[in-house]
């Protein structure tokens, strides 16, 4: 089968025909070449209106890359026409196979985002012997192309959360949706600021916001005032992992505060390598680690007051009822604000000023969880990493949407099928 037999088949564009192709350039660079010419009549289209229009004159000839063939570079050959338009005046011809003044063709650039997905953009360009700024982008194209036509309707959860994007409490707001089935990037805000979240709303159709039936944040003051606002219709969810990493995090500053103190006083140091021991759950344990925690049991210390009262809370997940549960989260937290342990009170005193929304999670059991979120968190996370410190912000937007959006794709996006 010929190689302009294939062409005709994928890549045909009505008013130009393929010209018999050749090689050209040295050894490994060596290259396949296939001019294009207007077919005989035909009239180039303005750039500007889009309309057809008579020709004015040809340009020097401009060499547009097509995907790659048998490890080998492609290129249509063409010159330019220029088009006397009435309404533009003078200026080049609109071709179908690229995109203003760009060097690469159409199908090209989506195939550049095929890769990468798999590989970080330097990776992509050097592979196929591109700049960074052309998969950039091609990226940015089919990102935008995506946006355009991606679909919201029937959306009815979707979730909440920062990430830290650059050192300097720089972070990034994101909004997901997380029904089931269908779990993507919607939303990519700079700052969490209810501002940058208010963005999110203003960006969707009123009918989208008003369809939500659940919402699923952290307790972050900002996100709780908007989601209370823009989408009070939906039963807004603090999920339990939030609750459980904050008490986590509570129990690790009760544990080094004590071994300090405990060093200082010159002590045994008991609480030497005892952090994970406190922290996982117990079914998740090693065997050496089961054994420190017993040795810890033993000994009446403020960091073994502090794993009891945390161990005792994962008792609230186990309720069916809100109104049981309810009942003894505020005996817990009733407790907790007697322990004398500061850092456990203070998640304590925000979970009472926060109970409704914690409950709400026994209304949506089943339904929504930020599991999904902290997942796609990590996801984020290793995007970020991968791209090896991008510095603008409208560089790491694009590239969330890329890998995480779940974003039409156009018919020339390349697939091995």
């Amino acid at each position: 089968m010929r190689l302009l037999t294939i062409l005709h088949r994928v890549y045909a564009f009505k008013g130009f025909v393929y010209e018999k192709p050749e090689f050209f350039g040295d050894g490994a660079e060596t290259a396949i070449r296939v001019a294009i010419r207007p077919r005989q009549g035909s009239q180039p289209v303005c750039s500007g209106c889009g309309e057809r229009r008579p020709g004015y004159d040809r340009q020097p000839e401009r060499l547009f890359q097509f995907v790659p063939l048998w490890g080998m570079a492609l290129f249509f050959a063409y010159r330019m026409r220029r088009v006397d338009c009435p309404q533009c005046g003078v200026v080049v011809e609109r071709v179908p196979w690229a995109r203003g003044k760009e060097r690469c063709t159409e199908a090209f650039a989506w195939f550049l985002t095929f890769w990468a997905k798999l590989l970080s953009w330097q990776q992509v360009a050097q592979t196929f012997g591109v700049s960074w700024h052309t998969v950039f982008s091609a990226v940015e194209r089919a990102v935008e192309w995506g946006l355009a036509r991606r679909d919201l309707r029937g959306m009815a959860a979707i979730g909440v959360d920062e990430v830290q994007w650059q050192r300097g409490h720089k972070y990034l707001t994101l909004v997901y949706q997380i029904d089931e089935g269908c779990k993507r990037l919607l939303y990519v805000g700079l700052d969490r600021t209810a501002a940058s979240l208010h963005r999110f709303f203003d960006g969707v159709e009123a009918s989208v916001a008003a369809g939500l039936k659940y919402v699923c944040s952290d307790m972050w003051r900002p996100y709780l005032e908007v989601l209370a606002e823009r989408a009070r219709q939906a039963i807004h969810v603090l999920d339990r992992y939030h609750l459980v990493a904050r008490l986590n995090k509570a129990v690790d500053e009760v544990r080094a505060e004590e071994a300090r103190r405990l060093k200082a006083d010159g002590f045994e140091p008991v609480l030497k390598h005892s952090r994970w021991c406190l922290l996982k759950r117990p079914e998740n344990l090693t065997d050496r680690q089961t054994v420190k925690l017993r040795e810890l049991l033993k000994y009446n210390l403020r960091s073994v007051r502090a794993y009891l009262h945390k161990e005792e809370l994962q008792r609230l997940w186990a309720y069916e009822s809100p109104t049981w549960a309810g009942k003894f989260l505020r005996e817990w937290i009733t407790r907790v604000l007697r322990s004398r342990l500061e850092p456990l009170k203070k998640v304590a005193r925000s979970m009472r000023g926060h109970l409704g929304l914690i409950l709400n999670w026994f209304e949506a059991r089943g339904t929504v969880s930020a599991g999904s979120v902290e997942g796609k968190n990590y996801q984020v996370k290793l995007a970020l990493k991968n791209a090896y410190g991008f510095r603008t912000f409208r560089a790491v937007e694009v590239a969330l949407f890329h890998k995480l959006g779940a974003l039409p794709e156009s018919e020339l996006a390349h697939r091995f099928v």
